[in-house]
């Protein structure tokens, strides 16, 4: 695969947001001379394809990134930590997928849609925001420019792939066995690591990640603090309640925001969200036209819907965001930002 491009890593290659990122590199046609697909030692040996071509996962170690111009990390917040810099000091940039760096005053955390020009100022790694971060910021940021922003209000209904793999397995086999009337033993949702689990089959847990001490769980704080930075707003007033649901792939959003200007319509926000870049406007209540995770699997947009004015505030409105949360809530995001970079002459192929 010798040819005029870049050298490409992948770090998490054998994981679900991993194989995301390579098939959307293949369908993007990314400049790519070459490729190096990078894992833990268990998964190391593995063969993955890649524009007709086999190629052998290799366990990650800081040499591996001797040579690499871009490395795309998902293989968890540990493993950032120990061999993002790494990558850096051979000379990389590193787009990392998880929360290691998000809120790092010298990482620019980006969703090209929305604040493209952070990537002018990294110093080697840009964090790729959280998964629910993402889809919510590329609908709000069209409204946010014309009408300014006060106050954001989410409730997220998020699907079990945000857990992993382990976490889509159980969804199967415990529906299976509730089906059957058979009991069934969770061992990993809400958190894997904590000492309480539920079924996530034919329930909502209202639980994403660990809770922290003033009631709001850790993937709550994340919308909140990361929508903060995306949008250059410490002073914008955000709230989330982040819920478990028993759906493959695809996150869904009951979002509120209340606008600075007054006298806005929902047609004006409808007109600015059909143009806008990575928005795909379906809301049409008489023909039930609205968006859901079901059809928005498989698709890089962000699909907003359910336009209302709030009844009691004239610059109050509901929106009702959907987007698949292994490629614009991940892997889709990434390799747009590593397209940034193209763009912008940050790198060269």
């Amino acid at each position: 695969m010798e040819q005029k491009g870049l050298h490409v890593a992948v770090v998490g290659a054998t994981g679900a947001v991993g194989q995301q990122m390579i098939q959307t590199l293949e369908k993007r046609n990314f400049p790519i001379a070459k490729l190096s697909l990078l894992s833990s030692e268990r998964s190391a040996g593995k063969k993955v394809m890649f524009k007709g071509e086999e190629i052998e996962v290799q366990a990650a170690k800081p040499e591996s990134f001797e040579g690499v111009h871009i490395a795309l990390f998902s293989a968890g917040g540990a493993v950032s930590k120990q061999l993002a810099p790494e990558a850096v000091k051979r000379g990389a940039i590193v787009v990392d997928n998880t929360s290691a760096f998000r809120m790092d005053e010298n990482v620019p955390l980006v969703v090209p849609e929305v604040n493209e020009n952070d990537l002018h100022w990294h110093n080697g790694i840009i964090a790729n925001p959280n998964c629910s971060t993402i889809q919510m910021v590329v609908a709000l940021e069209p409204i946010r420019q014309a009408f300014g922003l006060k106050r954001v209000i989410v409730s997220t209904y998020q699907a079990v792939s945000g857990a992993g793999a382990q976490a889509v397995e159980e969804l199967k086999t415990q529906t299976a066995h509730m089906l059957n009337g058979e009991e069934v033993t969770p061992e990993i949702l809400p958190v894997k690591s904590d000492r309480k689990h539920y079924p996530i089959a034919f329930n909502a847990i209202p639980q994403i990640d660990k809770f922290q001490d003033n009631g709001f769980t850790f993937e709550e704080m994340k919308m909140i603090n990361e929508t903060k930075k995306i949008m250059h707003m410490p002073e914008l007033e955000v709230a989330a309640t982040c819920v478990r649901i028993p759906v493959m792939v695809g996150h869904s959003e009951s979002v509120y925001i209340e606008v600075e200007k007054e006298g806005v319509t929902v047609e004006q926000i409808q007109s600015l969200l059909k143009e806008a870049p990575g928005v795909v406007l379906q809301d049409d209540p008489s023909e039930q036209l609205y968006p859901m995770p079901l059809y928005a699997t498989g698709q890089n947009d962000v699909f907003v819907g359910r336009i209302r004015k709030d009844l009691h505030r004239d610059t109050g409105f509901h929106l009702w965001i959907v987007s698949d949360n292994l490629l614009k809530g991940a892997a889709w995001n990434s390799v747009q930002i590593a397209e940034s970079l193209l763009k912008l002459g940050i790198v060269k192929a």
